[in-house]
């Protein structure tokens, strides 16, 4: 899937008492953040580019989010990425392909965390969006792999979104055929789920 790059103007002011800390959010992230099976416009994403459109200040939101994207496939691509976009913040939502490939988790997390330090070294903010499994994983690692993406804030002091799909992964009219993606109807859920972690990092400190 190619990158999206939805550039955000000023617009009237619906939410004043927003005011952006920052010019650039980049989206890494898999299927979840591309709008697998959807159409265009219609994924949260693109939901978050519109709320910024009322920001005080412009935002940028860059989404190089990735159908199939693992860890490993994000940290090859992530330098050549903050490069370019340059972004004041990082929403970093991958893990999902790992886990259901059953990669093992000392691996995936060796790749969150070196993923977290090059975002670092740019002083860029960076939020955590975790995610689960489905249960016919297993509960030893299913648990285990929930628990990568709190423990990876924790140890970087880091915001988290603790589960995407809260409130989605287990309503079956809110997940396409598949049981793995969701559908356009559940797209403002998680929307609002972002939202309610990302809007407190945006705010005027």
């Amino acid at each position: 899937m190619l990158k999206l790059v939805i550039p955000i103007f000023l617009a009237v002011l619906s939410f004043t008492s927003l005011n952006s800390r920052a010019d650039g959010i980049l989206v890494l992230g898999d299927s979840l953040a591309a709008g697998y099976g959807l159409e265009a416009g219609e994924g949260w994403v693109d939901m978050l580019a519109e709320r910024l459109a009322s920001a005080a200040e412009p935002i940028e939101v860059i989404n190089a989010s990735v159908s199939g994207e693992t860890t490993s496939g994000g940290l090859a691509r992530l330098p050549d990425l903050l490069e370019l976009h340059q972004p004041d913040m990082v929403l970093l939502e991958l893990g999902a392909n790992d886990g259901l490939r059953g990669i093992p988790l000392s691996i995936v997390e060796r790749n969150l965390n070196a993923l977290v330090d090059l975002i670092n070294a740019t002083d860029a903010q960076i939020i955590v969006l975790g995610n689960r499994l489905p249960p016919n994983y297993g509960p030893r690692y299913t648990q285990q792999f929930f628990e990568l993406f709190s423990d990876l804030a924790a140890r970087y002091e880091l915001p988290l979104v603790p589960f995407l799909l809260d409130r989605v992964a287990t309503e079956w009219d809110l997940m396409q055929s598949d049981g793995l993606h969701p559908n356009a109807k559940a797209q403002p859920i998680i929307f609002e789920t972002v939202w309610a972690v990302l809007e407190p990092e945006l705010s005027p400190e």
